[in-house]
């Protein structure tokens, strides 16, 4: 059964990375199609990480920057139920004993910086500076467990780049 479960959690990370190279290779429209169906198999009580990084990624295919907002919001959920299921007394409520196991915790973990990033340019988009400066400096008090490797450095330079462009407004 472990097996099994592990092969089909496998498959659907394949799946989103099938829609993720789809959205790079400059089909949205593909990409936003395969991620809503996925997001509609995977369901309120889906796998954490699944949720967090399809929503992550789905969020880029947006054309509404407050489409983009509700799926950024919604990759942070995600994560935030697999944080809540990894603490003291985590594993509570549906699919938190299976979040409070999930082998790709830290995984989940290196997204915050990301997803806060992400989060302060929506908010820029929509003309509301305050929330986009509270997501930035959450996105860089995350980034210090980053890695010293591409991502972290992307990641770190994205928000210098934010935060720059934020002063110059």
């Amino acid at each position: 059964m472990v097996e099994q479960q592990e092969a089909s959690d496998d498959a659907v990370m394949t799946r989103i990375g099938q829609a993720i190279m789809l959205l790079h290779g400059g089909d949205r429209e593909e990409a936003r199609n395969r991620f809503g169906a996925l997001w509609s198999e995977l369901g309120a009580d889906g796998d954490a990480l699944h949720r967090c990084t399809l929503a992550h990624y789905m969020a880029d295919t947006q054309d509404d920057p407050g489409d983009e907002l509700a799926w950024d919001l919604r990759a942070l959920t995600a994560a935030d139920g697999l944080r809540a299921a990894d603490g003291p007394g985590g594993g509570e409520g549906p699919g938190g004993a299976r979040a409070a196991e999930h082998r790709d915790t830290p995984a989940v973990r290196a997204f915050y910086p990301s997803l806060h990033l992400n989060l302060a340019a929506d908010y820029l988009k929509l003309q509301r500076p305050e929330s986009a400066r509270i997501h930035l400096q959450r996105a860089r008090a995350a980034a210090v467990s980053l890695a010293d490797d591409g991502y972290g450095g992307g990641v770190r330079a994205a928000i210098d780049r934010l935060e720059l462009r934020m002063r110059e407004e």
